[in-house]
């Protein structure tokens, strides 16, 4: 079984963005990790200039990335981007010379490869809408952060529309988010959610 690691990255917990985290991490066997409940200042007061200690929330989170084999993060799309609270999480986290690094040539190098990854996104907007406007927390997320740190592949999973979704549909992405965490973690999917 793959050791898997769930983000919640959205500060509600009653969102349909948190029962999705919910629901994966049932189905990968694991837990999740909600940035709302962790205490953190999520402001990088002087940039990336050293200097600001990591409170024992990240270097726990750090701990769970370090011994993790695949990293799911699960965010709404908001204003074409994140939270302010997942994009803080981020900055304070995902450091250079932890996550990353840049070779003397330039090029940045992830530090945090061997590592598989799912961005999970949730839009009140339509999925054909997305495209049209650059899918631009899809692109910021799995390319610009998770892959710029050497988790690759990355799997996107959208469940878009939400605003207009029923309770139906709603259970279906459940049952669904739920499977894609088994799927994800090498584990067989409970039968409720294959049938």
């Amino acid at each position: 079984m793959t050791r898997t690691l769930v983000i919640d990255g959205h500060p509600d917990p009653t969102s349909l963005t948190a029962a999705l985290a919910v629901r994966y991490a049932a189905g990968a066997g694991t837990e999740v990790l909600a940035l709302r409940d962790l205490a953190f200042d999520a402001d990088l007061h002087q940039g990336y200039r050293p200097g600001q200690p990591l409170e024992a929330d990240l270097v726990r989170a750090r701990e769970l990335l370090s011994g993790s084999e695949h990293i799911t993060v699960l965010t709404p799309v908001w204003w074409g981007s994140v939270p302010a609270l997942l994009k803080g999480f981020f900055d304070r986290t995902l450091e250079i010379g932890w996550a990353f690094r840049y070779r003397e040539d330039g090029r940045p190098e992830g530090l945090l490869g061997g590592r598989t990854g799912r961005l999970v996104v949730t839009s009140d907007s339509p999925r054909w809408y997305l495209p049209l406007v650059g899918d631009t927390t899809v692109k910021q997320v799995k390319a610009r952060t998770m892959e710029f740190c050497g988790i690759k592949p990355v799997r996107v999973s959208r469940f878009t529309d939400v605003r207009h979704a029923d309770d139906a549909r709603r259970a279906a992405w459940l049952e669904r988010a739920e499977a894609l965490g088994a799927q994800d973690a090498g584990r067989r999917a409970p039968a409720s959610v294959t049938a």
